[in-house]
Formats: structure tokens, sequence, C-alpha cells
């Protein structure tokens, strides 16, 4: 019989290189709830940041992260991003990843927003994340590594001694699974499908940031989401990322009538940070102002952006018109489970990495390129401390049993959700509208889904609730924070304020979610714990 010593809920690159890197001494079970490959790493098509070059270092590298965080990043993450970067990139090259290369057989690097010199290395052009997953899969079939596809994550498993030791999750046939091991780890990425406009694939609605909470953990900077400047906008939706490095090879927004609208927003111009970009983009909609990405000016389009290309021409965009039609969509969540510097987060045995986790790497707004560097450079960290660990479970805690209520629920649609989220929450928030989805949101009564089991119901129902948490943990950090940081942007508050919030984090467990019903308790207690000093509660 399999006995598991390591559980991994996700797929993604993080999930992966934390699962190769564990399985080395360990039994690894992996835990995702459609296919291996349905995962944001997999449409990632940028590429991968590392200081790579003669005209590059770690601590450019840093720096460029930090200005683009808008300087509230933990330096500490940053510096262990940065300066274990490269080496994790030639140990790729080295145990076969082929990266693009230049007509003399270097490797080639990329320009993207935010970014002071090229250091992003591509594969196949725009497929990236594809090749990086590919890569890690032909590593990941050992023997001592199970997965388990097709099968939902809906609660964790948390012992009377406040240990997590486990996870139920519910497959499509509506058949129930408990899975222990005495470490978990949640890997699920962000909740960009929480928006009506998203780069993200449909899964990413925040499961396991919803997981975590429920259980108990810290959630922290929820607020932070960036809007990707360029989804393809075509029949009325935005969808389908159109890569920053189209920018980076020189391509420029202009409205219907061939103005640049970048001109005099930002020194960078086109290749500003992502929040400067997408608050320009949406300037000009709210007007009813058309926007495009005039690539013109790029030869052999078709060549340089393969995947592009395609997708532009299945909607029926004709590449020949040297425009291709752009909205701004939720593409990453800066925030997420709170972690330490090892991956922990305040639960005992359950551990967080990738996109789900915050270490405050990414400050308000994330460097672009450096999500994928993430994944591999942290979820080796993490792989690497759990299979040194020695921690086994008892005979009790094998005995979970769970006697919360699970009553019947009215909830919303997944449509409803994402149309309330990108009306109130989205690129551009005020006080105004952030209540009143508030008052949306706890008309579902939130308080007792936080607490009720979800044994029971349904996938949809479980999806949905899921959402709503979420949905929630964002509206309130978002009025919480009375000031525009990266991808916060308040209407009412335009500006930073770092004498108030440089160095205040928004802090949130499902406790706390509760009291925010009940006045300013949240605010105070985070307050205090700030001043404190202290990580957790």
């Amino acid at each position: 019989m399999f006995t598991n010593d390591i559980i991994i809920i996700g797929s993604g690159i993080a999930a992966l290189q934390t699962a190769i890197e564990s399985s080395k001494s360990k039994n690894v079970r992996i835990i995702t709830k459609t296919k291996l490959k349905d995962s944001n790493s997999y449409l990632a098509q940028g590429g991968v940041a590392a200081a790579f070059s003669e005209h590059d270092s770690p601590a450019l590298h840093g720096k460029d992260t930090v200005d683009a965080g808008r300087n509230y990043n933990d330096q500490a993450a940053v510096n262990r991003l940065v300066e274990k970067g490269p080496s994790a990139i030639r140990q790729l090259i080295e145990d076969g990843m082929c990266f693009d290369k230049d007509e003399i057989g270097n490797i080639s690097l990329g320009m993207e927003g935010a970014h002071s010199v090229r250091r992003i290395l591509h594969f196949n052009g725009d497929a990236t994340g594809k090749g990086i997953i590919n890569h890690l899969l032909d590593k990941l079939f050992r023997t001592n590594i199970i997965i388990s596809e097709c099968e939902t994550a809906i609660e964790l498993l948390v012992n009377k001694e406040g240990h997590c030791v486990g996870v139920m999750t519910v497959d499509e046939e509506g058949r129930y699974h408990r899975y222990f091991a005495p470490h978990v780890v949640i890997a699920t990425g962000g909740c960009g499908a929480l928006y009506e406009y998203t780069s993200n694939s449909p899964n990413a609605t925040g499961d396991g940031i919803a997981l975590a909470i429920r259980a108990g953990a810290v959630v922290r900077d929820m607020e932070f989401i960036q809007f990707h400047p360029t989804l393809l906008y075509s029949h009325g939706s935005a969808s389908g990322l159109i890569s920053e490095a189209v920018r980076g090879e020189g391509a420029i927004l202009v409205n219907e009538y061939g103005m640049k609208i970048m001109e005099g927003q930002h020194v960078l111009k086109d290749l500003a940070p992502r929040h400067v970009v997408s608050q320009t983009i949406f300037s000009h909609l709210e007007t009813g102002d058309r926007v495009y990405l005039d690539i013109s000016m790029i030869q052999d389009f078709e060549i340089r952006f393969p995947s592009i290309a395609n997708y532009c021409m299945n909607n029926g965009i004709d590449l020949t018109k040297g425009r291709i039609p752009v909205a701004p969509g939720s593409h990453f969540l800066m925030g997420g489970i709170a972690i330490d510097a090892i991956g922990q987060t305040s639960i005992p045995g359950l551990y967080a990495v990738g996109e789900a986790s915050c270490s405050g790497l990414h400050g308000a707004n994330r460097l672009a390129s450096n999500s994928l560097l993430e994944g591999l450079v942290y979820g080796k960290e993490l792989g690497k401390y759990l299979s040194s660990q020695t921690l086994t479970l008892q005979s009790t805690d094998y005995e979970y049993e769970d006697e919360r209520e699970n009553p019947p629920l009215q909830l919303p649609n997944e449509s409803e959700i994402k149309k309330m989220m990108m009306c109130y929450v989205g690129i551009v928030r005020d006080e105004k509208g952030l209540r009143t989805i508030k008052e949306w949101l706890e008309s579902y009564d939130l308080a007792s889904i936080l607490y009720i089991s979800l044994q029971g119901q349904t996938l949809e129902k479980c999806k949905v609730i899921m959402m709503l948490i979420n949905a929630w943990i964002i509206t309130e950090s978002a009025l919480l924070r009375t000031e525009s940081r990266g991808g916060h942007f308040r209407s009412d508050f335009p500006f930073e304020n770092d004498y108030k919030w440089r160095n205040r984090t928004n802090w949130f467990t499902r406790n706390h979610l509760i009291s925010t019903k009940k006045g300013t308790a949240l605010y105070e207690q985070a307050e205090a714990k700030t001043n404190a000093g202290s990580f957790f509660y």
C-alpha cells in the first residue's frame, strides 16, 4: 500500500518542481482537479526571467523586481529569487531544456515591461510554460510519485492539535476520498477566473487559498491583483493573452486613430509596469475609444509568435492589417497564503508555493516573467526541505471525523460573481463600488460558508463557495487599503501613501473576516500585529 509522505495539491510548475525534488527521498501524491497539463503554467507565453547575461546581475534583477512591486516587496524573498534564479535555469538547460537561441547559437534574451535589460528566456517563441511543464513531466514519473487526476480538493484535514494531516477530495463521479500525510502542500495557483476578463485557465478560482482560510490559515495582500494589459479583445470579450514580449519586440499601443496612448504616461512608455499600462488602456475603453496593439514593425510575426498568431487567426483577426484589438484582464495574484522563508504556513504541516502563496516576493505588482522563476526556485527549495523531514502521523490522525453541519445553500452562479468582481473590484476601485459588492457577497451568509462541511455539496457548489470566499477577502482587503499601489488602484485614493501603508500588510483569517461585519476590529488587530512585528496570528 502506498503511504503518502507528502501531498501536493496542484500541477503547475511550482507543484511539479516541489514533487521532483521531494520525491528523491519521500513518497509523493499529486492531486489535480483536472489533468496534469491544465494549469496556468502550461499557458504561460512570455518566458522566464533570470540574470543570465554579462550585462545583467542579480542585484539589477532585484532592483527591477522591487521597482515594479512599488517598494512593497520583502527584500529577503526577492534576494532568494534573483540570486538562485540563474542556477535554476542552468540546471534546466543541463537537464535538456532547450530555450530559444539566436543565429550564432547563444540563448536569446527578450525584453518585457519594467525590466531594465534583456533577461527573458523563451521556448518556441511564446510557449515557454508549455516547454518547461513538458520538461518537468519527463522527470516526474517515478515509482514513488502517484498522480490523482480529476479530483477536486474540498477540505484540508486538521487534527485536534491544529496540524494539517491530509486532504479530502471529490472526483467527477461524486465519490469522496481522504488522503493523509504529515506534509500537505498547496500549489493550486491564483484566482484570475474570479473575473469576467482573464488570461487564466477557467480552473484558476483560488481553491487552495479558500481551502487554507477555511482551515484557519493566514492569508495576506489579496487586494493586489495584476491585470495584464493585452488580452485579445474579440466578439465583445477579452481572453487569450497577447504576451508582453510582443511589446518587448517593438509593438506599440494605439487607439483607433493611431495615436500612441502610452506617450506621456510613463518614462518606459509601452514597457511601463503592467498596472500603469492596464489603467491607461482602461481609461480609453471607458470613453468608448478602442485600443490596438500595432505589430506592423515586427517582421515575420507568425514565426516569432506562432501561438499568438494562431490564436488571433482562430478568432478572426486579420494580422496583415498589423493591429490586434486588446483589453486588460485579470492575470496574476500577488497576495495569497502567508508563508515564511521555507514555505510553511501558519498551520503546522501545511505549506504553500507558487501563486497560491505569498512570501512578499512580488510586492504590490509582479515583475513580468518572475512567476515561472518563482515556481522553479521556491519549489526546489521547499522540495529539498520536505525531503529532509522525518515527521510521521499518529494513528489517531487517521480517525478524522467531520461533525460540522452541511445545510442547504442559496448561491449565485459563476458568471454573476465574475461580472460583479470585474465591475466593482477590477482595474479601478472606489469605496462605493467595494461596499456594493461587499453587501452583495455577504447576502449569501459567508460567515456560515467559512465553517460548514462541504461534503455532500455538488462540485459546482463547491467551486462557487471557493470563489465567494476569495471574492470576499479581495473586497475586504481593497476596502482597507486607502491608497493606490501597484495592482490596487482606488480612484478615491489615487496616490501612494508611504507613511501610512508602505510597511503595513492586510492579514486575514476566517475569524477576522467575520469580525469585519461588526466594525473596525480587523483593521485594529492587523494594525496591532504590524506594529508588534508579528508574522502570524
